[in-house]
């Protein structure tokens, strides 16, 4: 009963997951959503009268019945944004979906996850180089994310597989279909090692605008975006963008200067809103992969953090000092871990270490990770 209410919550008009979360926040639960009156509705935050009063005049119970009898029928799995197995890397995203459907069989909070995209006209240099770089971060046991779209999105499925890695795809609509048809075949080798993920229902056709949409997973639910022969426009340059918002980290492999097809991987890093690698040991040491340094880095931290515990006392604002002590206590802290001690939303906190980068207090490292000067 609860999954029903909470299917019918995505359904209401003008309810996006931005405000559905501010609705169960005030209200506690879907249920308690679709049952509150209008008048209480009103005086929620952002609701107003003319969204109370859609929410409680629209009967969407009934095609959220057919959802869940599609997805009872079809061993779909459910996560809801309050659920303990939902996506915790997402979670830290703003406007992470309420509501997600996976099929498949796969931990979506595995250890280490990294998602590749690029265009869909890819030539034989984007072939090489995920072949090279997924055959070298096989003994990592890396999840692979990727949009099962043409192109490069389809030979990270592909390469994922013949490594036996897992591999998600992440749909711009229902799991009741695949698109592009082309793809059936390995999206049905996919669900033996990895699976299929979209917050769209069942009968939603993969128009164009769902696209940029779904690209807000593939980002959030990764720890890098790695970004394959890419033109200057397109959608992997706008989930690129996402994971820069998200402060997790982008690669980029570059290409020849006069390549179209990798002028947006060139401006990525151009911009800095790229790193540029060359093969997977880059990957590793970005994302802090590395044990060994891990460790001695990390004695090396605790050694700093004790001596500035001695020696340094810093006057700051509140905010800045809760995190400046969260860091003390945690070193070389990511900022998920932080968020998830502090309670803090994740914009917020971005702004604080900023303002303490700024100040010479903290500084970032690979992996987006956080410590004390």
């Amino acid at each position: 009963m609860e999954t029903l209410y909470n299917i019918g919550l995505t359904l209401l008009p003008g309810i996006g997951d931005k405000l559905g979360k501010n609705l169960i926040e005030f209200c506690g639960s879907a249920e308690a959503v679709f049952k509150e009156k209008k008048r209480n509705l009103e005086k929620i935050p952002d609701i107003g009268r003319i969204t109370a009063q859609k929410i409680v005049s629209q009967n969407v119970l009934k095609r959220a019945e057919e959802e869940l009898l599609f997805i009872e029928k079809h061993r779909i799995q459910t996560f809801f944004f309050k659920d303990k197995n939902y996506p915790q890397r997402l979670l830290h995203c703003p406007d992470s979906p309420l509501m997600l459907y996976f099929k498949g069989h796969v931990d979506l909070n595995a250890e280490k996850i990294v998602s590749i995209v690029g265009t869909r006209k890819c030539t034989d240099y984007g072939r090489q180089m995920i072949a090279e770089l997924l055959s070298d971060l096989k003994t990592d046991n890396v999840l692979v994310i990727s949009g099962l779209a043409y192109g490069i999105d389809t030979l990270a499925h592909q390469i994922a597989l013949e490594n036996r890695l897992a591999t998600v795809g992440v749909l711009g609509h229902g799991l009741d279909r695949i698109y592009p048809h082309q793809n059936r075949n390995l999206a049905q080798k996919m669900l033996e090692n990895g699976g299929l993920l979209t917050d769209f229902l069942s009968k939603t056709n993969p128009d164009a605008v769902n696209f940029p949409s779904r690209n807000r997973i593939i980002a959030g639910l990764s720890d890098a975006t790695i970004v394959v022969e890419a033109a200057r426009h397109g959608g992997a340059l706008i989930t690129a963008e996402i994971a820069n918002s998200y402060s997790r980290d982008v690669f980029a492999v570059p290409g020849r200067l006069n390549d179209e097809r990798s002028a947006g991987c060139n401006l990525l890093i151009k911009t800095n809103r790229a790193a540029l690698i060359e093969n997977a040991q880059d990957i590793r040491y970005l994302l802090n992969w590395d044990l060994e340094k891990k460790q001695g880095d990390s004695s090396t931290s605790l050694g700093m953090t004790r001596q500035i515990q001695k020696k340094l006392f810093i006057e700051l604002p509140d905010d800045q000092r809760v995190v400046f002590d969260a860091l003390q206590n945690n070193p070389e802290a990511i900022v998920d871990e932080l968020c998830d001690l502090l309670k803090l939303p994740l914009p917020k906190l971005s702004a604080i270490l900023l303002q303490l980068e700024i100040a010479g207090i903290v500084e970032v490292l690979p992996g987006k990770r956080w410590r004390i000067l």
